[in-house]
């Protein structure tokens, strides 16, 4: 009997410790499937999230201010901005050609103002004007006046280039800004396709004649709609 007593003791305590381990194994599997659940909750509801839409380049249209003050700031910054990258050769094409054409008669004037300043000293020692003498050619003072004039005339000339230059650039800057601004106002200038002529009779008044009879007048109207 004690022998049977002690079979089903252990009997029992087996049947506990294995009940215990399958509790703990369903408690794991428990909480893993809640994990994968959450993680997947996770993914359903960031698919849900509103996505950023996708902007169609085509319809794009510049923003006529925002060109004007772009080629204000940024000279070019205004054709970049349309899009109009064709037009940026010409811009800084413009102003490069302004910049050297200033550079190069700002040169020569002050070269020729120091060989004119030189030939109206008289001092020996201050000769800058022989590098504009062409090769055995010598100023005395029979030819004196005529080179004077001369280099006064080439200084002067020289002068006027050089500040023609600047205006010139301040007239490619200002055409970038404006065609920048126009550039822009015409892309978002609406047009219809429907352009159509239309001509019909009218009646044309003559407030200034004093006669009834006068007063009108039979005419043609012709009139276009877009």
């Amino acid at each position: 009997m004690r022998g049977l007593g002690k079979l089903c003791i252990t009997a029992l305590l087996l049947s506990a410790i294995a009940q215990r381990a399958t509790a703990q194994e369903v408690l794991e599997n428990d909480s893993l499937t809640q994990a994968m659940n959450r993680e997947v909750s996770l993914l359903v509801d960031s698919a849900r999230l509103p996505q950023k839409p996708i902007k169609d380049m085509s319809l794009w249209r510049p923003d006529p201010k925002r060109a004007l003050w772009l080629a204000l700031v940024i000279p070019g910054g205004g054709q970049i901005y349309n899009r109009k990258y064709w037009k940026l050769p010409l811009v800084y094409g413009g102003f490069l050609g302004c910049l050297y054409a200033m550079n190069w008669n700002n040169t020569m004037y002050k070269d020729y103002s120091q060989a004119y300043l030189d030939l109206m000293d008289n001092d020996p020692g201050t000769q800058s004007y022989n590098q504009f003498l062409h090769l055995g050619t010598q100023i005395t003072e029979a030819n004196m006046p005529r080179y004077k004039q001369l280099f006064k005339q080439r200084k002067d000339r020289y002068r006027r280039w050089r500040d023609m230059s600047f205006f010139v650039l301040v007239g490619v800057y200002a055409l970038s800004v404006v065609d920048a601004y126009v550039d822009a106002e015409l892309s978002v200038f609406d047009i219809s396709k429907d352009l159509s002529l239309r001509i019909e009779p009218t009646i044309l008044d003559n407030h200034s004649s004093r006669n009834p009879l006068d007063a009108g007048a039979v005419g043609v109207q012709c009139s276009v709609r877009f």
